[in-house]
């Protein structure tokens, strides 16, 4: 079952979905994104990781607008021990290497440093098979 989070204005801006057989879960982002947004959007796909106990994150950042460093302190400060916390262990980040999201996952990078294996890729299929081969 996907999670969908949903702007003001009724449009989608996250998506979220278990794939059991590939053992991860899937997170799609679009659009602008707000502060209150990554929050909420954030914390039910941890919700989504959590029932699964699922080590492995795909996520997917390449319909992203504009940058989101305004949540990357709480991205660090707060998701992250709860997402250790939950199980997750690796987390592959897609981004459009020429978007300002691309700053934004290059600070968050550096804002959660050894926590957990973290990786930014330029496609999803190079994510999929680096959690692939991380098992």
């Amino acid at each position: 079952m996907k999670t969908e989070i949903k702007n003001a204005f009724g449009k989608t801006i996250f998506t979220a979905e278990y794939e059991a057989a590939n053992q991860l879960v899937h997170n799609e982002w679009f659009g602008y994104q707000t502060r209150g947004g990554i929050i909420a959007a954030s914390n039910a796909g941890l919700e989504v990781i959590a029932r699964h106990r699922c080590p492995h994150l795909l996520n997917d950042n390449t319909a992203v607008l504009g940058p989101w460093d305004h949540a990357v302190e709480w991205i660090a400060q707060d998701w992250t021990p709860r997402a250790i916390a939950a199980g997750l262990t690796h987390f592959a980040h897609v981004v459009s290497p020429e978007s300002f999201a691309a700053l934004s996952a290059q600070a968050m990078a550096s804002g959660i440093a050894g926590s957990f294996e973290m990786r930014i890729f330029s496609s999803v299929p190079e994510a999929r098979t680096w959690l692939r081969t991380a098992r």
